[in-house]
């Protein structure tokens, strides 16, 4: 396996995908727009003009000079894995390439390739570590595979000036897979917030993508709250209404409630209502995440942590926060037009579930049957948001390379 490095410059900006199969009718100015749940709350520093100050404040420094905004937040860590990528003038994402074992032959087809985007609050660790060693070495002869770190996570660049929207997932995917290795046919295999992405890329790309696995999708984001209170994590307040009075939702204070006690409902209410506190979490846990490393370390006796565990702080709050909502929460308005374009292009899409996730329900996957009737739904008994891939990994890899083999 190989990481690349090298990057063309710009991070928000969307460059044309040359002659990679790319469908016209997608990519609109309107996947840049950010989310109305990012900045629908009421901000009392904001109303009194203090944050212009700050603002202001950030952009020239202190020596009234305009600097690159790398600069790091208070509540972002400093250590040279998380900002080792703001070394470099140009950006890219990190991605993992794992080559065929031996070169084709003549008279052999040439490999084809696999892009893997994996899912909130993780990286291309949850592909190399669990699913890559388990893949037959058919498969790692006749097929290439590409784990990407998204934008914001893991050791991909996590620049301040960035909205985390969907064009600038997909720009920064074209930038560092699909334009430098020249890709004009993929696969692609998604997990969780991953499957947005994965949807938006591949009705960008109709012509060019041969097959697509989602597992876990997020398919809208009002079911995903409604049955897992952890993830208001990142919702202010005014979301809450904002969905109330399209979606005629329950009340923030049902979905959300302000108690002190059990712990897990008083973090869910605090950040639920105050993002800024949502940042002191960060600073706890992401800033000082080589402590909490050494500390898991000691309490588990193993020198190596789980990649899970070391994923989850692999990020910052501005990326986390932009990423929820911009994603997550704006790309879900996006859904209904690639899922057309994906029925109208015919393209193969397997969608695997498990009936056990309180992260995202089962009818994220039952509405996207809905509206693409040919997609096939597999559902895992006893499986949960995670263990739908880990635990059974074999069974996984598998299934991808019975999908990839007969189309």
């Amino acid at each position: 396996m190989r990481s690349s490095k090298e990057s063309p410059p710009l991070v928000t900006a969307t460059r044309a995908a040359g002659s990679g199969g790319r469908s016209g009718a997608s990519g609109g100015d309107g996947e840049s727009e950010v989310s109305e749940s990012l900045y629908g709350r009421r901000n009392v520093f904001r109303e009194m003009g203090m944050l212009r100050w700050v603002e202001r404040w950030d952009l020239y420094g202190s020596a009234g000079k305009v600097v690159m905004n790398h600069r790091r937040r208070w509540s972002d860590c400093g250590c040279e894995s998380c900002v080792s990528w703001a070394s470099n003038d140009a950006l890219k994402l990190h991605v993992v390439v794992q080559e065929p074992l031996q070169v084709s032959v003549q008279g052999k087809k040439a490999p084809e390739n696999v892009i893997f985007l994996h899912g909130f609050l993780s990286s291309s660790s949850f592909w190399t570590e669990a699913v890559f060693p388990n893949f037959s070495e058919s498969a790692r002869t006749n097929y290439r595979f590409f784990a990407v770190d998204l934008l914001g996570f893991g050791r991909s660049p996590k620049p301040r000036d960035c909205t985390y929207t969907l064009k600038d997932h997909l720009g920064m995917i074209e930038k560092s897979v699909i334009i430098p290795y020249g890709l004009n046919s993929f696969h692609l295999v998604a997990h969780s917030m991953g499957c947005v992405i994965t949807l938006a890329l591949a009705a960008k790309y109709t012509k060019s993508v041969k097959s697509i696995t989602i597992t876990a999708p997020v398919e809208e984001i009002i079911g995903l709250l409604s049955s897992h209170k952890s993830l208001s994590f990142f919702f202010p307040s005014a979301m809450f209404s904002l969905f109330e009075k399209k979606c005629k939702l329950n009340s923030p204070e049902k979905l959300a409630e302000k108690r002190l006690w059990p712990p897990l409902l008083f973090g869910s209410a605090v950040m639920s209502w105050y993002e800024h506190l949502g940042r002191c979490v960060c600073f706890l846990l992401c800033r000082n995440h080589r402590t909490w490393e050494r500390i898991l370390k000691l309490v588990t006796r193993r020198s190596d942590l789980h990649f899970a565990a070391v994923d989850l702080t692999r990020h910052t709050h501005h990326s986390a926060w932009h990423t929820m909502h911009n994603v997550i929460c704006g790309g879900a308005k996006f859904l209904d037009d690639y899922l057309e374009r994906l029925r109208k292009s015919r393209a193969r899409i397997v969608i695997i579930h498990g009936n056990c996730d309180k992260v995202v329900p089962l009818e994220c996957s039952s509405n996207i049957k809905m509206k693409i009737p040919h997609a096939e739904v597999e559902i895992i008994p006893n499986a949960s948001h995670t263990t739908v891939i880990l635990g059974r990994e074999q069974a996984f890899t598998r299934k991808l390379e019975h999908v990839w083999a007969n189309l």
